[in-house]
């Protein structure tokens, strides 16, 4: 006899109550980093230093108050820090500690998590959408989540692509050999902004490497960051389904990178990147 321990069931109201308001305080806290991350403010105390609410409204074209307010709201929050008090609220000049500005700021750190809050931000306007998906079927697309959603994306993944994943298929001998002999063909399917499949051609300088997504505004992103990576000779990208992968090319090898739990019929998608695989000892 198994016996089941529901821990849910010992939480009394109070405590679920404080659960849930910590849980909305943390969304509120991400929707004014989404604000500082969008308006450039982040940006610009790491870029022009540490600034008041008149300087920083000034350096990023918004309004002083709107500064003011979101400069004294990090700081409760302890993102940012007052450098000079000053004697009013519009004299105090605020600044980003390193920890913080490499999280929120740098693109290349593998702790950048600033594009994050844009992701949440895009549910919201598509809540109704979700709900009658729940109510009646389908689902809510990339398309319809719009640009917040794709860039966020494709930022937060970089970091790891550029910095982890060459080092990491090339440590797997088999791959290592198979995917560095000269003409090797590679598939990224779900490659979204492109990085992956950059990485991919960085890794294996004599593959071919094919992006693959079912989101057209994607792989206009993805093939300007190849461009501008100066790897559009060997990367190309396809908008396409990843389960009607039909034009009969044969690759030595297919990935599919943070997208998998996206794909409303993964089956069908992963048996069709199967096929397209040739046998590896075929690949000589």
């Amino acid at each position: 006899m198994t016996t089941t321990i529901d821990h849910a069931a010992d939480v009394t109201a109070d405590a679920f109550a404080e659960r849930l308001f910590a849980a909305c305080l943390g969304a509120m806290e991400t929707m004014s980093v989404y604000l500082g991350d969008r308006l450039g403010w982040y940006r610009s105390l790491v870029d022009d230093g540490p600034a008041t609410s008149a300087e920083l409204a000034e350096r990023t074209a918004t309004l002083e108050r709107y500064a003011r307010e979101w400069l004294e709201q990090q700081a409760v929050y302890g993102i940012l820090m007052v450098v000079e008090p000053g004697n009013d609220a519009a004299q105090r000049r605020f600044a980003l500690p390193a920890g913080a500005a490499e999280v929120l700021t740098d693109e290349s750190s593998l702790a950048y998590l600033g594009p994050v809050p844009r992701m949440l931000a895009s549910v919201g306007p598509n809540l109704p959408e979700l709900l009658k998906s729940y109510r009646h079927g389908g689902g809510v697309s990339w398309e319809q989540l719009g640009d917040d959603a794709r860039i966020s994306q494709g930022d937060m993944n970089r970091p790891w692509f550029e910095h982890k994943l060459g080092d990491a298929l090339r440590g797997v001998e088999q791959v290592n050999a198979t995917l560095s002999r000269p003409g090797a063909k590679i598939l990224d399917v779900g490659c979204g902004a492109g990085w992956s499949t950059i990485a991919l051609a960085r890794a294996f300088p004599a593959a071919r490497v094919v992006g693959v997504d079912i989101d057209a505004p994607s792989m206009e992103i993805a093939r300007a960051n190849a461009a501008g990576a100066a790897l559009g000779d060997r990367v190309a990208f396809r908008t396409a389904d990843g389960g009607s992968l039909s034009d009969g090319t044969s690759y030595d090898a297919a990935f599919a990178f943070e997208c998998v739990h996206d794909m409303p019929r993964p089956v069908e998608v992963l048996d069709a990147v199967r096929r397209s695989v040739r046998p590896m000892a075929s690949s000589s």
